[in-house]
């Protein structure tokens, strides 16, 4: 059952002025500085997918990588990395994260870290990639561990900041605003930059300090947001006192959709471990080139900027559910894509292999809409760093598979392994129909007041 019967403990605490006051004086806040909110979260995520698009996952860090040591283990470790920062670490700082009444500062913290990981892999690379290649292998997975940990952090201190300033009517405008102006300019830069780059034998310190530029300049805009003055203090500090002892394990305890929505999350990780191998599977298999990765990385941004046009009017006026839905069963499609490849001919295996970066460009939108779901299934502002937290646990829980996962596909190929991670993806689809849509309980609520 929904958290009502726990919500309603905690609400029926505080006075009708606190309830009613200043819930009404913060929300007309909120809405007063929107616009402004909604200018600088666009330009800021528009501007770090930028600097992504330089270091992106599904291509460019398993390549730099297999540049240094081609193993599948290792390549393996990448996913567990990724996600132990990414999921784990904002389990620590999510409590943290509730209590604090201004956040931005943190926002541009966080972000300046992510630029200086890759200043420093820029100069390592510079350094140790023509005499110790195994050497930099283990420096690379060791700072990219430590940019994990650091975006984790970011990725819960933004998330919730849009928890705050972005009403949940309007955050799917802030995705299609920030996910098709960042593909466009992404692939621009692309196109005109890393495209020459992945030529280059020294190529990969320029697209370290590049990443590098653009994080350090997405880190300057997280000080024109406009966060009101928290009047809700008061609440957010009982709430995080009530559920300090034990809180992760009450909350799913006393939320069966919060548990339903992590398991979710757990299933979509497949897509996520795998997606590393399929850049080695097509090199192997089908001895693709180098210059296919621009075009792989083009594909890949394209569709998730088509994507966010349809997503994000749909999440605004249908809710997240629906989208959750359907996003994760798409993503079905490239483990199973890339498997059928394998029984095709070499040449047609060269020419076909592009679309299985159609779906994988699903991916960052589907994270976005896990942790917009996770905001909206929070029954208070200050229990939304914890429910993202958690959901985002979940998600790295599988992780600990990866490695193992890695060294199957060295030993066995990768077919099994691609058929297995789309039967995981698709039983998390079929509990994701059992959701409920928190917009539409908000809404009840509200007719009943009324």
């Amino acid at each position: 059952m929904r958290l009502l019967l726990f919500e309603n403990k905690m609400i029926s605490s505080e006075k009708n002025q606190i309830k009613h006051g200043k819930k009404s004086q913060y929300h007309s806040r909120v809405v007063a500085h929107e616009p402004r909110n909604i200018a600088c979260l666009v330009t800021y995520q528009v501007v770090a997918r930028i600097g992504w698009i330089f270091k992106t996952e599904t291509v460019i860090m398993p390549v730099v990588l297999d540049t240094c040591v081609p193993s599948g283990l290792l390549r393996g470790f990448l996913p567990v990395l990724n996600r132990i920062g990414t999921s784990l670490f904002p389990l620590l700082v999510a409590p943290f994260v509730s209590r604090t009444k201004s956040i931005r500062l943190l926002i541009a913290g966080t972000t300046t870290g992510l630029a200086l990981c890759f200043a420093v892999l820029s100069v390592a690379w510079s350094r140790l990639a023509t005499n110790q290649p195994v050497f930099l292998a283990i420096t690379f997975l060791c700072i990219y561990g430590v940019f994990s940990a650091i975006n984790g952090c970011n990725q819960l201190l933004v998330a919730t900041l849009q928890g705050r300033l972005i009403t949940a009517g309007r955050r799917g405008r802030v995705l299609v605003l920030s996910v098709t102006s960042g593909s466009v300019f992404a692939i621009i830069a692309a196109l005109f930059a890393l495209g020459p780059w992945l030529q280059d034998p020294h190529g990969f310190v320029k697209i370290f300090a590049a990443t590098s530029f653009f994080f350090f300049l997405a880190a300057t805009i997280p000080f024109f947001f406009k966060e009101p003055e928290n009047v809700l203090a008061e609440e957010c500090n009982k709430t995080a006192v009530s559920v300090h002892q034990h809180s992760f394990w009450k909350l799913f305890s006393n939320d069966s959709a919060l548990v339903r929505l992590s398991i979710v999350a757990a299933s979509f990780s497949a897509a996520i471990i795998l997606f590393p191998h399929y850049q080695a599977f097509a090199r192997e298999r089908f001895g693709v080139a180098s210059h296919s990765l621009l075009t792989w990385i083009i594909v890949q941004n394209i569709a998730t900027g088509l994507a966010s046009l349809v997503v994000g009017p749909l999440a605004d006026h249908r809710g997240n559910r629906v989208v959750l839905i359907g996003l994760l069963g798409c993503c079905t499609g490239t483990p199973l894509f890339v498997a059928g490849l394998s029984m095709c001919s070499l040449p047609s295996g060269i020419q076909l292999f592009w679309l299985a970066y159609v779906p994988l460009g699903l991916n960052p939108i589907m994270l976005r809409i896990i942790s917009n779901y996770a905001l909206e299934l929070a029954p208070t502002v200050a229990l939304q760093p914890r429910y993202v937290s958690l959901v985002g646990g979940a998600l790295a829980m599988p992780f600990i598979l990866s490695p193992f996962v890695g060294w199957g596909i060295d030993v066995l190929g990768g077919v099994p392994f691609f058929i297995a991670g789309a039967v995981f993806i698709a039983f998390g689809t079929m509990i994701a129909v059992g959701l409920p849509e928190p917009r539409k309980s908000l809404l009840d609520i509200e007719k009943s007041k009324n």
